[in-house]
C-alpha cells in the first residue's frame, strides 16, 4: 500500500458547510439542595405557595405510642420538637441520636410553664415556626387555640412532620 492510497478524499470542502448559528444560552445545572424534602408527602400547593399538614390534628393515633407519650409526657416530646428543628434549621442535617437529650432547657421550660397550665404558650412559637418551614397554611390565632387545648395531638402532628423531613435524608 502506498501513502497516497491510504488517504481518505472528503468530497465535500468543509469551508462550503454554512454553521446554524447558536440561539440560545446555555442552561444553568439545579444547584445541590442540602435540606431534606420539606414535602416528603407531596401535599398539594394552592396558589399562595401554601399546604396544609402532612397530616391532620386527629392523625394521631396511627402512632399511638408517640400520642401517649405527648399526653403523659409533654415537656419531653416539646424539647425533642425543638431540637430536631433546630438542627434542620442551622445545621441543614437531621439531629444524630446521641445529640438527642429528653431533659434540657426546652424541657424545663415548658414542664414549668405546664404546671402553671401555661405550657402551651412555649409550644405556639414552635408551631409557627415549623409553619413557616414547611409552608403550611395557617395563622397564630389558630395556632394558639390548638396548642392549649389540645396540646397531646399538636405536639404529635408537629413531630411527624419533623419525622418527615428527618426520613428524606435517609
Amino acid at each position: 500500500m502506498t501513502a497516497t492510497s491510504s488517504r481518505v478524499n472528503f468530497p465535500i470542502n468543509m469551508a462550503d458547510v454554512k454553521q446554524k448559528p447558536v440561539n440560545t444560552q446555555p442552561k444553568d445545572t439545579v444547584p445541590m439542595s442540602v435540606d431534606g424534602n420539606k414535602n416528603a408527602l407531596d401535599r398539594p400547593i394552592g396558589r399562595d405557595g401554601m399546604r396544609e399538614w402532612s397530616y391532620g390534628l386527629l392523625d394521631c393515633f396511627p402512632t399511638c405510642g408517640l400520642c401517649c407519650f405527648a399526653t403523659l409526657c409533654p415537656c419531653m416530646v416539646y424539647s425533642r420538637n425543638r431540637q430536631h428543628l433546630r438542627s434542620l434549621q442551622i445545621e441543614g442535617t437531621p439531629l444524630p441520636p446521641v445529640n438527642e437529650r429528653m431533659i434540657d432547657a426546652y424541657c424545663c421550660a415548658y414542664s414549668g410553664l405546664l404546671v402553671l397550665l401555661y405550657g402551651w404558650v412555649l409550644q405556639v412559637g414552635t408551631r409557627i415556626e415549623i409553619r413557616a418551614r414547611y409552608d403550611i397554611r395557617g395563622d397564630p390565632c389558630e395556632d394558639c387555640l390548638v396548642s392549649a387545648f389540645c396540646h397531646p395531638c399538636a405536639l404529635t402532628q408537629e413531630r411527624r412532620e419533623i419525622e418527615l423531613e428527618d426520613s428524606s435524608f435517609l
